[in-house]
């Protein structure tokens, strides 16, 4: 085959598995240490692990769990499971072992990877689970197998039944305990499935088989999972970062010639806190595409990184239920604070408490009409119920529309904080506190915070006798980290002689919560 035809047919290819097989020597990755991992090595790799996962048992519909930080094992897991018809769970690793032994009893998971990095707790959680077929990586795990024994003596080839899975996301809840968000198998041609991922080439002006993609966040947060693998699918090797630093970020994009990539409005707030000389230090032209989510990002943020960067920032709202608006960066300087319009395929609807559509400018729930289909709560039909209105979703956010249809939120999720762009649920934070034996009563929210948006706050009443001293929040603060991920713990506890109650009993939290946000001169 001609070059002119391979770059031909590596167009029209709409999958990994497809332009790989044209040109196995063109980059596909590059690891958090600047590896380099071609095309041709990689779909080899995914190949036989898709035959190992076979040869040990699995099936389709089976669901495969993986605790590790950025790595290229993601991608393996990933595009390996996508072709044999079954489910991936990325797992946070900053989880406890208690945390993640949920996870894995309640996703069935049939098959547990974790990195070396997260020895204790996923040894702990794959035993209190009862997780048999357990595979290390990068660094031995006591009583788990070598993940590479999964590929050893394995065919490089496609699977000869192939047939496309999905990823089973896990987010947290109200309850406390996180919550898979599960869609059914596509029952499609992996292929197929793949060439879907095009559509963030129109939403975000990323072309197929250019540049490359910077990833930043964490692969068990739903935008990294879905957005690194697609730009992949597209042709555009991808750059994994693992711990995000605002030089790092930086230094990659002029070394790489980074041209898309998905960030926070917490890591725009600490690159823009870089000394100017730091910032102009670094050639960032490449970018055609940065895609912020995770919380709104605020108009002076988004208007200082368009004056630095160019008109490269778009950004996407919605969740892992859903993704429902984007607006693009010349939208943004002419509807500042809006988050944009429906996407293709999708709509918005704001309604009342009694589910009546409201018009243009009057605030109620946002529900989206999501593009990427109906999904579930995984053996939570009660909490599925809750976020449905026919085939709407939403995921808890108050807003209005104006009349052109541009959607502004003016609300978060009853009672969530958003810290650097991860949901943060108090009532999880709550129910850990409470068990301290020297806690009466608790209530847990967000305050403001320069750099990550929010911070975690307690509001604490102690039980009679015991002080209000700092040594008895430490202790607090002590013991709601053996339990619970750090990003979790408050950073501080007020204690205060009782929490204000309606005669209901729900907490007041916007009293709770006004003074520090109103001393910030911002609103609630």
């Amino acid at each position: 085959m001609s070059q002119h035809q391979q770059e031909n047919t590596m167009q029209d290819a709409q999958s990994f598995w497809a332009w790989a097989a044209v040109q196995p020597q063109r980059l596909a990755l590059v690891t958090h240490d600047h590896g380099q991992i071609t095309a041709g090595a990689l779909l080899a790799r995914v190949n036989q692990l898709s035959h190992g996962l076979c040869a040990a048992g699995l099936e389709e519909g089976d669901l495969v769990a993986l605790m590790a930080p950025n790595d290229q094992v993601y991608f393996e897991l990933f595009l390996a499971t996508s072709q044999v018809g079954m489910f991936l769970s990325p797992i946070n690793y900053h989880l406890s072992s208690e945390e993640t032994s949920y996870i894995l009893h309640n996703s069935d998971a049939r098959v547990f990877v974790a990195h070396g990095r997260c020895g204790a707790v996923a040894q702990q959680a794959a035993a209190a689970a009862g997780i048999q077929r357990c595979y290390w990586v990068a660094e031995p795990i006591l009583g788990f197998a070598p993940y590479e024994s999964l590929l050893q003596d394995q065919p490089a080839t496609l699977p000869e039944q192939r047939r496309a899975g999905t990823l089973m996301l896990y987010t947290s809840g109200t309850t406390g305990k996180p919550k898979g968000v599960r869609r059914s198998l596509p029952g499609a041609d992996p292929e197929i499935m793949a060439s879907l991922t095009s559509f963030l080439g129109t939403l975000f002006d990323i072309p197929p088989m250019t540049g490359a993609h910077l990833l930043t966040g964490p692969l068990y947060h739903a935008t990294p999972s879905m957005m690194g693998p697609a730009v992949l699918h597209m042709g555009v090797p991808v750059v994994i970062m693992d711990k995000w630093t605002p030089e790092g970020t930086l230094e990659r994009i002029e070394r790489y010639r980074i041209t898309s990539a998905n960030m926070v409005p917490t890591m725009f707030h600490r690159l823009l806190k870089l000394p100017e000389a730091q910032r102009r230090r670094y050639d960032l032209s490449s970018l055609r595409s940065v895609v912020t989510t995770g919380a709104p990002c605020p108009p002076k943020t988004k208007e200082d990184i368009l004056n630095w960067w160019g008109e490269v920032l778009f950004e996407l709202y919605g969740g892992t239920e859903g993704v429902g608006t984007s607006i693009r960066p010349e939208e943004a300087r002419l509807h500042p604070g809006s988050v944009g319009r429906a996407i293709p395929g999708s709509r918005i609807f704001i309604l009342n408490d009694i589910f009546q559509e409201m018009p243009p400018g009057e605030v109620g729930t946002v529900y989206i009409l999501p593009i990427l289909g109906d999904c579930e709560y995984y053996k939570d039909p009660h909490k599925t119920q809750q976020i449905k209105r026919g085939d709407l979703i939403t995921v808890g956010d108050v807003g209005y529309l104006d009349e052109e249809g541009w959607l502004y939120l003016t609300d978060r999720k009853i009672d969530m904080i958003i810290s650097g762009g991860v949901n943060i649920y108090p009532a999880e934070i709550e129910a850990v506190l409470i068990q301290h034996p020297h806690v009466a009563d608790v209530a847990v929210f967000g305050i403001p915070d320069e750099e990550w948006g929010e911070s975690v706050k307690a509001a604490v009443e102690i039980i009679p006798g015991i002080p209000h001293t700092q040594e008895v929040a430490d202790a607090l603060l002590s013991f709601a980290a053996e339990h619970m991920a750090r990003y979790k713990v408050p950073k501080s506890i007020d204690f205060v002689a009782e929490l204000p109650r309606l005669p209901s009993g729900k907490v007041l939290k916007r009293r709770l919560r006004a003074p520090y946000w109103e001393a910030a001169g911002r609103q609630i």
